[in-house]
């Protein structure tokens, strides 16, 4: 049995919320969207959206270190222009919103204090359009733009709080901890005894539903799609009654057949128009079946469907199923046939960046880094825009003994990506390291480490790199960032005493 898994850190954000709203008290209201459903003003009990992103930034940062948190930057930079796309059509300010994606089969998805969002890889595998999952993903941006998770937690036990500090307790001792990644998801296991805290009220489901399906046909999307996945959803607790196995969305997110009814009437009074699926959407969809497919056993069973697609469909569906064989291939070292079905995906469908970095990645792995770094240089720079191309492009250059170089070409990526993704501090700093620069290779581990939620270890590293530097313009920077570590420190630790850990 895992320990911890990642569809937890939505009852740790119910849990901290409550610690919060329990503990504080500050004076927030939102106003509701014009010709939206409102379930009332916010009380002077609910968090503040400063107070709400804090949370989400601490949760989200110890969250990365546990092992069902899927880095993988192909499918996370997709869901995140989805949440971005429909973000842009809420009816006020656009919400920051972060999706991830979890490495999970379950069908699940959730959203966490300050907009962060994550979607299992079930989830994805089981849409059959791209609108059904961007459907969920504006129900979940419906959760944001209300503040639910905020205001929806106010009514619990006192004996409730008891429980919940010590998942406060656990992330403050994950503070301490340095890199100790069990102590850095021991919260999450805190934060897995308190089931019933889970559920949103179906007041804020409907509210969440009328939300998402207004950023969904303004975005563009088919309008159905919200239906067609509640339809889903139904048939599947309905499938599971009785068997001792319900479906985890359904048992967090309460459905009914009022609610289907409302998005049919909804989708009924809107102009027919033709949608299609985007090719993204095919190919993330069946990168996520491979990257979940962890059981011996599951193997077989996932290269059967993917063949049957690969052989019965066309265009992008057809090609992205011949892409995962050949990715799942790769993994198993079979490159003869990686190759092989890689040149099937190639066939009859225009060029695109997932399959330029699986051919680049299929070179690298094959042992041909020089290949690897010319298909990846060509391909970023017709899709300047895709992580994965330059995290692809980063691990030749190392191949080739090119680190000082790697090392440069990725402190220039990630100023475009504080952020998003990890790794590429990560690769700088092991490049740097082996370019014999110790001082520039410990400021970009901090930094990974920073986002990674392991502040003392970050603090740790710009100290050493103090000490390695003799210049003094770089030390003046270093002492800067130590300082501000420092401080995010105690910011944190006070935060996490107020809710009584």
């Amino acid at each position: 049995m895992r320990i911890v898994c990642l569809a937890a850190y939505r009852r740790l954000a119910c849990a901290l919320v409550v610690l919060a709203v329990a503990c504080l008290s500050t004076a927030q209201v939102h106003a509701q969207p014009t010709g939206l459903p409102s379930m009332g003003a916010a009380s002077t009990s609910d968090l503040s959206p400063a107070l709400e992103r804090a949370l989400g930034d601490l949760i989200i940062a110890q969250g990365r270190r546990d092992p069902t948190y899927l880095h993988d930057a192909e499918i996370n930079q997709y869901l995140n222009d989805m949440g971005h796309r429909l973000a842009r059509h809420a009816q006020g300010p656009a919400p920051f919103v972060d999706v991830f994606g979890v490495l999970d089969s379950q069908f699940n998805a959730f959203a966490l204090p300050g907009g962060y969002i994550g979607i299992n890889t079930g989830l994805i595998v089981q849409s059959e359009t791209e609108a059904e999952l961007a459907g969920v993903v504006a129900h979940e941006i419906g959760h944001v733009t209300q503040r639910h998770i905020a205001r929806g937690m106010t009514q619990r036990r006192q004996s409730d709080y008891i429980a919940m500090a010590s998942v406060a307790a656990a992330l403050l001792a994950a503070l301490a901890g340095g890199v100790d990644v069990a102590a850095g998801i021991a919260a999450f296991g805190q934060a897995a005894a308190i089931d019933q805290q889970l559920g949103y009220s179906r007041d804020a489901e409907r509210e969440a539903d009328r939300v998402g399906f207004h950023m969904l046909t303004k975005a563009g999307y088919d309008p159905s799609g919200l239906q067609s996945m509640f339809a889903k959803l139904m048939n599947s607790a309905q499938f599971n009654m009785g068997r001792g196995a319900g479906n985890s969305y359904f048992s967090t997110h309460p459905l009914s057949i009022d609610r289907m009814t409302d998005m049919q009437n909804r989708t009924k009074l809107l102009p027919r128009s033709e949608f299609q699926s985007s090719d993204a959407f095919y190919y993330v969809r069946a990168r996520s079946l491979v990257l979940q497919t962890r059981e011996r056993d599951d193997v077989a069973r996932v290269v059967d469907r993917l063949q049957d697609e690969g052989r019965r469909s066309s265009g992008a569906p057809r090609s992205a199923a011949w892409l995962a064989l050949s990715e799942l291939a790769m993994q198993r070292g079979q490159f003869a046939d990686a190759q092989r079905f890689f040149g099937y995906a190639q066939k009859g469908v225009p060029d695109s960046p997932f399959l330029q970095r699986q051919g680049a990645a299929l070179a690298l792995a094959s042992g041909d880094a020089n290949r690897a770094l010319t298909l990846s240089r060509q391909a970023l720079a017709r899709w300047s825009d895709q992580i994965s191309l330059v995290e692809i492009q980063a691990r030749a250059m190392q191949a080739l003994g090119q680190h000082a170089q790697a090392a440069r070409f990725l402190a220039q990526q990630v100023q475009r990506w504080p952020t998003q993704a990890p790794v590429l501090y990560q690769l700088m700093a092991i490049n740097y390291s082996d370019a014999n620069e110790p001082a520039a290779a410990r400021r970009a581990m901090a930094d990974y480490y920073i986002l990674t939620g392991a502040l003392p270890a970050a603090l740790a590293q710009l100290q050493q790199a103090r000490e390695m530097s003799q210049d003094f313009h770089e030390q003046s920077r270093i002492d800067a960032e130590i300082v501000g570590v420092r401080e995010r420190i105690e910011q944190e630790r006070a935060l996490l005493r107020k809710f009584g850990a």
